[in-house]
């Protein structure tokens, strides 16, 4: 086993912790993704892959063909969200469903999102402060959820380190224990 048969892999750069982070509202619903080809193929995708028409992930497959002209205008790539609403997990007292974006910061300005589009709330933005996280935490449990006003259960927050390029949870409920425990 030569030197030639083995392939050096460097060790990843480390994200410093005490840079920005943005707090967004946990929406708990089904994970969805509205995939864009180059050519303007649009598909739609769950966690788990390409949907196809018979499962249909509690209706988002045939949403994102009705909607295809407006969300052509999200652009060619993968846009991740949250598919949420009525007779999906917690409903939040919704009578009809909703595809949120989890990227933010593309949609705070231009280009203006598809109509058919919203965008999870942000809670904080600014220097990683766990008293802040915290904050965010005690607010939507106080006061309910931003994303369906007047739903006083909301699951919790996703804390996303723009250096780190990484996403964290945190939930009211049980955030200790493991989701298959909980």
């Amino acid at each position: 086993m030569g030197e030639s048969a083995i392939e050096f892999v460097e060790f990843p750069k480390l994200a410093r912790l005490a840079r920005d982070i943005i707090v967004t509202e946990k929406i708990d619903g089904t994970n969805a993704q509205v995939m864009i080809t180059e050519a303007g193929e649009i598909l739609a995708v769950s966690r788990r892959g390409w949907i196809p028409a018979e499962s249909n992930n509690f209706g988002f497959a045939a949403w994102v063909e009705q909607n295809r002209d407006e969300l052509l205008k999200l652009g060619p790539g993968r846009h991740y969200g949250e598919w949420w609403g009525a007779g999906i997990q917690r409903r939040y007292g919704l009578d009809h469903k909703r595809f949120s974006l989890f990227n933010v910061a593309r949609w705070e300005g231009c280009p203006p999102r598809p109509f058919c589009c919203d965008v999870v709330p942000v809670l904080y933005a600014g220097p990683f402060d766990t008293a802040a996280i915290d904050d965010c935490l005690k607010r939507l449990e106080a006061d309910g959820s931003r994303a369906a006003p007047g739903f006083m259960k909301p699951e919790g927050v996703v804390v996303f380190h723009i250096a780190g390029n990484v996403g964290f949870k945190r939930t009211i409920e049980k955030d200790s224990q493991p989701k298959s425990m909980a």
